[in-house]
């Protein structure tokens, strides 16, 4: 916020030479997860992971009363609680290192801590604003301040000064580009009855499943509601909901929309998807607007028993009058019975 008068305050998100490494934002609202929140989500998403569907099974599955939550729903969620400083984003470029440390379920509180831990200023181009790359570290917590989602985030913020020289050029380097793979390993929920789950979900099981396998969604899936999943996750980016604050003149659909249409259309083709634990990476490689209809192309990339799956989805989006253009490379640890 910066004060415009004596009386008058101007409400909003940094500039990029506002932040500093160190700097942390904890002030978002803390949000208790509700079966309104998780209908919503499948509204838009159009998910049909059945854990987070069949509260029953969910039971017979878990051991836990409370329905699941979808991860995705975790994850956008958290990363909405984290756009605090990244108001002003024209663009987000990678999710990195996501690991969803256990399970979450109906009536749980997400809070969310961002600390900026490095900032380089892009190269300035005549045609385009000046901007920088945040390095944002994420770790979101329940209520009772255990640990649920650890990752690292990249917005592109633009400077209030044009001509400014930060001097900001940290090396993101040391930003993981891989999982490790133990705490994976302990991501795995124990004590769940898969077997439940095998015999409620068609093939292909996890036993049917092998590197190099591919699946290509042949019905795409239409955009819509990118505003209300912005707003239901916290997510406060200007672009995802003014269309002055976009770079393209047009309201940008929030990367978690993307990622949770892609994560439906994993759990289509592999129905004995019972949750996701991990990501890889993440990179959005174009932008996406309300009306553009997601195709994805999902790959199986390895398999580790007794459950994980890493797959790999790219995302492509086609727009009237336009060839197909890729907009998402996503890669995740799903859980397969």
């Amino acid at each position: 916020m910066s004060r415009l008068s004596d009386r008058a305050v101007l409400v909003g998100g940094p500039w990029f030479e506002d932040l500093a490494c160190g700097q942390v934002f904890d002030d978002a609202p803390g949000l208790t997860l509700t079966a309104g929140h998780a209908a919503l989500h499948q509204a838009v998403a159009g998910d049909r992971l059945r854990l987070a569907l069949d509260a029953a099974l969910s039971r017979e599955v878990t051991g836990e009363e409370r329905p699941m939550v979808h991860p995705n729903l975790v994850c956008d969620v958290s990363i909405g609680q984290s756009t605090g400083p990244s108001q002003r984003v024209r663009g987000n470029l990678f999710y990195r290192g996501l690991i969803l440390a256990r399970p979450v379920f109906i009536g749980e509180t997400l809070r969310t801590r961002t600390e900026i831990v490095g900032l380089k200023q892009n190269r300035r181009r005549p045609d385009s604003p000046a901007t920088g790359l945040v390095a944002m570290r994420v770790r979101t917590t329940d209520e009772h301040g255990e640990p649920l989602l650890d990752y690292w985030r990249c917005p592109m913020i633009p400077l209030r000064d044009q001509d400014a020289d930060t001097n900001h050029a940290d090396d993101f380097g040391e930003i993981p580009t891989a999982l490790d793979p133990a705490r994976v390993g302990a991501a795995l929920p124990q004590g769940w009855r898969l077997d439940r789950l095998r015999a409620a979900a068609p093939r292909p099981h996890f036993e049917d499943l092998a590197p190099g396998q591919t699946f290509v969604l042949d019905a795409g899936e239409t955009v819509t509601g990118a505003t209300e999943l912005a707003r239901l996750t916290l997510n406060v980016a200007t672009a995802h909901t003014d269309a002055t604050g976009s770079a393209h003149g047009r309201r940008l659909v929030y990367g978690g929309h993307t990622i949770s249409i892609a994560a439906a259309h994993a759990a289509r083709a592999i129905p004995a998807i019972a949750t996701i634990v991990a990501w890889h990476g993440c990179e959005h490689l174009g932008p996406v607007f309300e009306g553009d209809v997601l195709r994805t192309e999902l790959s199986v990339e390895s398999c580790t028993a007794p459950a994980l799956v890493e797959i790999r989805a790219r995302v492509s989006a086609r727009r009237p009058d336009a060839e197909p253009a890729p907009v998402l490379d996503w890669s995740f640890v799903a859980v397969v019975a």
